[in-house]
């Protein structure tokens, strides 16, 4: 099996399971427990937050750990946005891009549903990128927050993220980025990025399921969404997940492969299917991308039957993002880049961990070439069409 959905999850890393391991077995104290299993939680809990800062360029303080990047994200949009409102009635407005992970698009929609605030929507241009000019357009003096992911899930996009944390902050706006994607591969440092709230995922970077954090500036208001006992110095009620912790700390602390020889490794694959595969798209930007993501549009077929033909050559991948798994919608990601809803359906997404070689891309490159031509030779037979569901999308 070629594994070519690393954007989906990651194996957990020996290095991360062996740190981990001690607080899930013999220190199994609760941190806030006044003994001495308790206060060994509680040294391993801060030296996991010191760990994490330091990765991310913060202060100790600033770091929430949370169940993964979803609730960072939550916490991050509804957090930040209603607490801002609740310190001045008049910031009711929330801009989010148009080709968010749908953890911060729906935590917008649930203010615009429940507590009557405007959401902005700021497109991107055919790249998936979004223009300080499209920003700029946008921000408003309602305006409480500002979101924009740091790299796309789907399409591997990298946006601007210091100029354009740089401009809401010209606005007096707080600027929060989904960094699950870009963490491993790009810089951390939420000071150089100049942004107020970064959320991040441990099962990306080789910890379990289940790990995440969120990185909250300081001077920014923070309204908690789980209430109870106070933990995360308020911002995140409920007992810690110390091995959890401990594991995402470690994992953002391993030495990693250069970001540049996975990228060539990428290219390689990138010009290998558009050669091989005729009317191959490349979906996202050309060059300012993850190392990590080759996305493409193959017209002429199902997407999901491209995936069903490369698992048997044994080859796995995904169609998108995987939380919207089981959707038969074209992706609103593609769709706000401008691609028709017909050729949006034939996406195909690889992504890869630093531990991919040339030679498995070469042998997925050629089960592309085969699983294209014979999804669209079945198209043809069965009379389905340019953008047709063929019969393997039921085998």
């Amino acid at each position: 099996m070629i594994f070519l959905d690393a954007a989906a999850t990651t194996p957990v890393r020996r290095e991360v399971l062996e740190a981990m391991w001690p607080y899930l077995t013999g220190e199994f104290g609760n941190p806030s427990s006044h003994h001495s299993l308790g206060e060994a939680a509680a040294t391993a809990l801060a030296g996991a937050r010191t760990a994490t800062a330091k990765a991310l360029g913060c202060r100790p303080g600033e770091v929430v750990f949370t169940s993964g990047g979803t609730e960072a994200d939550n916490l991050a949009v509804k957090g930040i946005a209603l607490a801002r409102r609740a310190a001045d009635p008049r910031l009711d407005r929330v801009a989010i891009s148009a080709v968010e992970h749908p953890a911060v698009e729906e935590s917008a929609r649930y203010l615009e549903r429940v507590h009557g605030f405007a959401v902005d929507v700021i497109p991107v241009d055919r790249f998936g990128q979004v223009t300080e000019e499209a920003l700029a357009a946008v921000l408003q003096p309602g305006t409480a927050l500002v979101s924009i992911m740091y790299a796309n899930n789907e399409v591997g996009t990298v946006q601007p993220i210091a100029r354009l944390a740089a401009l809401a902050r010209a606005h007096g706006v707080p600027f929060h980025t989904d960094a699950v994607q870009a963490a491993g591969w790009l810089p951390m440092d939420t000071g150089a990025l100049g942004v107020d709230a970064l959320s991040i995922s441990g099962h990306k970077l080789g910890a379990p399921k289940g790990s995440g954090a969120l990185f909250v500036r300081g001077r920014v208001r923070l309204e908690p969404l789980v209430h109870g006992g106070g933990q995360e110095r308020g911002r995140r009620s409920g007992t810690e997940n110390v091995a959890g912790a401990v594991a995402l700390a470690t994992a953002l602390t391993l030495p990693r492969e250069p970001a540049g020889r996975v990228s060539a490794l990428r290219d390689g694959f990138i010009g290998a299917v558009l050669a091989g595969v005729p009317g191959a798209l490349l979906t996202g930007h050309p060059t300012e991308r993850l190392p990590s993501v080759a996305s493409f549009c193959f017209p002429g077929t199902s997407g999901e039957s491209v995936l069903l033909e490369l698992e048997r050559q044994g080859v796995i991948c995904s169609s998108g993002s995987a939380c919207a798994a089981g959707s038969d919608a074209p992706s609103p990601v593609l769709l706000a880049m401008g691609i028709e809803p017909e050729v949006a359906q034939s996406a195909v997404r690889f992504s890869f961990d630093s531990t991919v070689t040339a030679v498995q891309l070469q042998e997925a490159a050629a089960a592309v070439r085969t699983a294209v031509g014979s999804v669209r030779s079945l198209g043809e037979a069965s009379g389905g069409g340019r953008g047709g569901r063929s019969s393997a999308a039921a085998s």
